[in-house]
């Protein structure tokens, strides 16, 4: 009797001991973090647009140029990485991130509820601002500062919402095709100020030096990095990245070399 109950424990043992040993071997492994595979392979495989200027162009040897791509380049020095740009469009640049075809997206892709919902953001190292923008000596500082005025707007745009939220009754929205057709308009006097984003601003003020000037902020949309869910390590190294990088000024260079401005302030995720 007691040989047949030790032996059973005995078997009970092993069969317990192999069960366990197979879970083990069946179990799946853990996925190494974006940030670990990228020291490992020693390359940054970067997302971009490259259709979209200032942030994202093709250049005159049909390389990827522009704000992003100078920060793609900057974020893969401070890694000592090499760096892969590979161009994305507007609607596969969330399903290249999603898919491994990238490591991350440095796309000029705003932060959204929306797509927090698909992506982690790191902290913003971008913003398109929505400015009144006039003439030197107009006074405006604010809405109350476009009653009276004639303000241009491109039809339907971001810009025209905006100004038509906060523009006093008494103010002359006067609505044109396009951004073109609304800098036209202020630089031949058909208009006081304009609603524009600073890119276009900054293309008026080149061709009229000292003329014009921003007014005050509509809007701003802030851009991050677009990293794979669940991934703390890789999100902290892309803040501390974006942190060291706002600290000692090196990406207002960027934004000032490319959209002729200081960078904003931009607030963490």
């Amino acid at each position: 009797m007691f040989k047949n109950h030790t032996l059973r424990g005995m078997l009970g043992g092993t069969l317990l001991a192999a069960c366990a040993t197979l879970a083990i071997g069946l179990a799946p492994a853990a996925t190494a973090e974006t940030i670990d595979q990228v020291k490992q392979k020693g390359e940054l495989t970067i997302g971009m647009l490259v259709d979209f200027p200032p942030y994202g162009i093709m250049n005159t040897e049909n390389q990827p140029d522009g704000y992003d791509a100078d920060v793609a380049k900057l974020l893969a020095k401070d890694l000592g990485v090499k760096l892969k740009i590979v161009p994305v469009s507007g609607p596969n640049r969330i399903p290249y991130l999603l898919t491994d075809k990238v490591d991350v997206l440095v796309a000029s892709l705003a932060i959204t509820p929306e797509r927090a919902k698909q992506v982690q953001f790191s902290n913003p190292y971008s913003a398109a601002q929505i400015v009144v923008f006039g003439g030197k000596d107009l006074a405006i500082s604010g809405p109350e500062g476009l009653s009276g005025k004639r303000i241009g707007v491109a039809r339907a745009s971001t810009q025209d919402i905006a100004v038509t939220k906060i523009a006093p009754k008494d103010a002359d929205i006067r609505r044109f095709d396009d951004d073109a057709s609304a800098m036209q308009a202020l630089l031949s006097g058909q208009v006081d100020a304009i609603g524009c984003s600073t890119t276009v601003a900054a293309g008026i003020a080149r061709r009229a030096p000292n003329r014009f000037d921003n007014k005050f902020v509509l809007m701003q949309q802030e851009m991050a990095v677009a990293i794979r869910p669940d991934q703390p390590e890789t999100l902290k190294a892309f803040n501390e990245l974006i942190d060291r990088n706002i600290e000692n000024g090196e990406l207002s260079k960027l934004y000032q070399k490319w959209l002729g401005a200081p960078l904003p302030a931009l607030k963490k995720s």
